[in-house]
């Protein structure tokens, strides 16, 4: 990232002291990492709000064009109505673990060019909503797809240590990038994490006028990027502790998925549902924390496909009342199937 005749790049992280940032990135990429290139920030949201400001520019009245997967963080549609963008949206392949298929950014992109300037590709890797985890190959793709059409690449990692399904790994955009060599490695990247020497000007620029980020969440992240080392007393109380929360999350994230992946809903609900003015999503949700009180977000709030229909959850509960939950939902949503079938 740095040194060589490589352009410079920022590294856009939430609340980080910058030179422990620097090293954890080195750590995880195995290329050097500059912490003069590291911005500190409050949220990765507010990162991800500022680097995207910089696609402002109407050229003759036409709006720059922003791609986004579809289902999406919220954050991003929000963000490109705000500052006025157009939003390209590609869809993921629920069909195949919500992958990302090139040729749906190819048709999505396409379509946008008639009425945009698409300018930025966006990248949630893993996925946000759906937890998919790109592979190194998957990856090569979009950034060879980016590179052809010129487009500045923004890879939202933030989930990175969130992976649970087997055989999956987490590969960073930085490190793929650097590892495929020119004319990729001089390519405008924002990982939440890097983009270039010309943007990270004007980044700074536009944020020089701001206090710090607050020092508590510095101190914290700290501890994050700069944990205990082998050798060092705590250590292995460390390493139990951070094993067994992940191995955790795993089992609940597996219990989750088990109970919702197979449940449809049926055409008299969806019926049921364009009575009341409502997504069918969204009168199942209300359906279910009327009579079980449990709550969860439809998927029409981060975008699906048309006539497909999901909602989000969490998976913060511990197991136990993580099972409670889910039997009061597999009871409700029985009572659901006999009311509407």
């Amino acid at each position: 990232m740095q040194g060589g005749s490589l352009v410079p790049t920022v590294t856009l992280l939430a609340l980080r002291s910058s030179d422990h940032v620097a090293e954890y990135i080195e750590r995880r990429d195995g290329f050097p990492s500059c912490w003069e290139n590291i911005v500190l920030c409050a949220g990765a949201s507010e990162g991800i709000r500022g680097t995207m400001k910089l696609m402002i520019n109407h050229e003759n009245g036409v709006k720059p064009g922003v791609m986004i997967p579809i289902p999406q963080y919220p954050l991003y549609s929000a963000t490109i109505a705000e500052f006025d963008l157009h939003q390209i949206g590609y869809y993921l392949d629920e069909s195949k673990n919500w992958s990302l298929d090139l040729a749906e950014l190819k048709r999505a992109y396409d379509d946008a060019k008639s009425v945009c300037t698409p300018k930025a590709l966006c990248v949630i890797n893993p996925g946000n909503p759906t937890g998919n985890v790109l592979t190194r190959e998957n990856i090569e793709g979009i950034i060879k797809f980016a590179h052809e059409r010129n487009l500045f690449l923004f890879a939202d990692e933030v989930y990175q240590d969130n992976v649970y399904a087997e055989g999956s790994k987490f590969h960073s955009f930085k490190k793929v990038l650097m590892e495929m060599g020119e004319p990729y490695n001089k390519m405008e990247l924002a990982s939440f994490m890097s983009c270039s020497k010309a943007v990270k000007a004007m980044y700074l620029k536009s944020i020089s006028a701001k206090l710090c980020p607050t020092t508590l969440g510095q101190a914290v992240m700290e501890c994050v990027v700069n944990p205990p080392k082998e050798g060092e007393p705590s250590y292995e109380s460390f390493m139990k502790e951070k094993q067994g929360v992940l191995s955790s999350l795993a089992t609940r994230a597996k219990m989750v998925a088990d109970t919702f992946n197979s449940i449809t809903l049926p055409e008299k609900a969806i019926e049921a549902a364009k009575k009341e003015g409502q997504a069918a999503d969204v009168f199942y949700a209300f359906q279910l924390l009327e009579n079980t009180g449990i709550c969860i977000v439809p998927g029409s709030g981060f975008g699906q496909r048309p006539g497909t229909y999901h909602f989000r959850t969490t998976i913060l509960p511990q197991p136990d009342k993580l099972k409670v939950m889910l039997e009061k939902f597999r009871e409700f949503h029985s009572n659901f199937l006999k009311l509407y079938e």
